[in-house]
């Protein structure tokens, strides 16, 4: 991942495209570009067994606890604990707010906020390529179970219907990638952290992906893509995640918090929970298809005691 060699606003994104000083001064703005421009960067991950016949049209899906049980970077962060990256007790403040993540099903403050100020340090001077290979092995170990079966089908459906999906993430945009990857998706938005020669500075680009920024983000993306957003589809579990649903032309709560399953019922949002154990309703390519169609900072997030 290429970055600026200091903190004026600009710089470069992991692909090495310019990031527009313009926008340094909103944060969520720049998150956004640069997690656009990374996606572009890595390029298409999918497997390229369905051909591409709907160009305009896509899907964008959060991960944590909308395509995965649970969040994502807390399985990473279990995987570098085993790899002696940090003790045990360092581990245990971040698994109660996994606890209350699975519990509550909304994103906290800590990883949200506090893991932005905190988690970088502890990456700064590693190696992107050294974080990337641990990331494929802890999706191995950690990850590949606990994809919800519901949501991948319904990523699946867009593929099969010639659209590409991304997801998009407040998770590192390495582990992101690795995930979209694996899935057989057309690639992710995630959290971009800054680099110099292949070595984490220990610095964001703009801010952590999440709220505002993934709307950014998906916009930006769109913008480079030639996708049309009143015909692209969002999917996510939060209410974090309302800017992004309002994006795009066809939104679909997964597995929503309380607040989203109001905003899902007051807007006329779809609503798929998979959670119950009851059998999903099957949802036909024409309603989903048609009509529109840390968290932590940079991820490797534990508080260091």
């Amino acid at each position: 991942m290429a970055g600026a060699a200091d903190t004026t606003p600009g710089g470069t994104t992991p692909g090495g495209t310019p990031i527009d000083a313009s926008t340094a001064l909103d944060p969520a703005v720049r998150a956004g570009e640069a997690s656009a421009a990374a996606a572009v960067a890595a390029g298409d991950s999918g497997p390229g067994d369905v051909p591409l016949t709907d160009l305009t049209a896509a899907a964008f899906f959060d991960v944590d606890n909308t395509m995965m049980v649970g969040a994502s970077i807390f399985h990473f962060a279990r995987g570098l604990a085993a790899r002696k990256f940090f003790t045990t007790s360092d581990l245990v403040g971040f698994a109660w707010q996994q606890v209350k993540f699975r519990i509550g099903g909304r994103e906290s403050t800590y990883s949200t906020t506090t893991g932005r100020d905190t988690a970088l340090s502890f990456v700064a001077g590693r190696g992107v390529e050294e974080i990337t290979t641990l990331g494929e092995e802890i999706y191995d170990e950690l990850m590949a179970d606990r994809i919800w079966a519901g949501t991948r089908a319904l990523a699946q459906m867009h593929l099969d219907a010639g659209q590409r999906v991304w997801l998009v993430t407040a998770t590192p945009v390495e582990l992101a990638l690795i995930i979209a990857r694996r899935l057989g998706l057309s690639g992710a938005l995630g959290t971009v952290a800054e680099s110099i020669d292949g070595v984490y500075t220990g610095r964001l680009v703009g801010e952590i992906l999440h709220g505002p920024a993934k709307a950014h983000a998906v916009r930006a993306l769109a913008a480079t893509e030639g996708l049309d957003l009143r015909r692209c589809t969002a999917y996510s579990d939060s209410v974090n995640d309302v800017p992004m649903l309002s994006a795009v032309g066809t939104a679909v709560a997964v597995n929503p918090d309380g607040d989203l399953r109001d905003a899902a019922r007051k807007h006329g949002w779809q609503i798929r929970d998979f959670r119950t154990g009851r059998k999903a309703a099957r949802i036909g390519v024409p309603s989903v298809l048609g009509a529109g169609a840390v968290a932590a900072a940079a991820g490797f997030v534990v508080r260091k005691r």
